[in-house]
């Protein structure tokens, strides 16, 4: 499904992503989650997209223009007993490489996360976004997104 920015294509990541993928993380200066390009950690990126790519409810996906990886987004679909059983997408780790931001890849991006979503019959798509992300956050409504609940985390390493 093409949507927003036609030369934009949006694919499942594949392992010989991850270098580029892992690039983008570490460029992230406000995320905060100590990623890095250092070779040394590239172990724990393969452990991790070892355990995404075995899920059946995970997902990994790029955005790709001209065949670079130019953003990141993971969808996880959760089904509850609230709501009678009904399942929820979550998206997560939405990321544009910095020097391709403004250019409607963000958008195509989870503009393609809620066509998946809908297609799996899921009945809300929800993700979270850090507090100091005020960009974020406007373009995030823009895109019809509420804020409707307040979010807690705890570190445990």
């Amino acid at each position: 499904m093409q949507v927003g920015v036609p030369d934009i294509l949006v694919r499942r990541a594949r392992k010989d992503d991850l270098p580029a993928l892992v690039a983008i993380f570490a460029a992230d200066a406000l995320g905060g989650h100590g990623d890095t390009t250092d070779p040394e950690a590239f172990a724990d990126y393969v452990r991790a997209f070892t355990a995404i790519e075995a899920s059946p409810n995970q997902t990994l996906y790029i955005a790709e223009r001209g065949g670079e990886v130019v953003g990141t987004f993971q969808t996880m679909l959760t089904t509850t007993l609230t709501g009678r059983g009904s399942s929820a997408m979550i998206i997560e780790a939405v990321q544009t490489r910095s020097d391709m931001r403004g250019q409607g890849i963000g958008a195509r991006m989870i503009e393609f996360a809620i066509a998946e979503a809908k297609g799996r019959g899921a009945r809300l798509v929800q993700l979270t976004s850090n507090a100091i992300r005020k960009d974020a956050h406007r373009f995030y409504e823009r895109l019809g997104f509420k804020p409707s609940h307040l979010g807690f985390k705890m570190a445990l390493k």
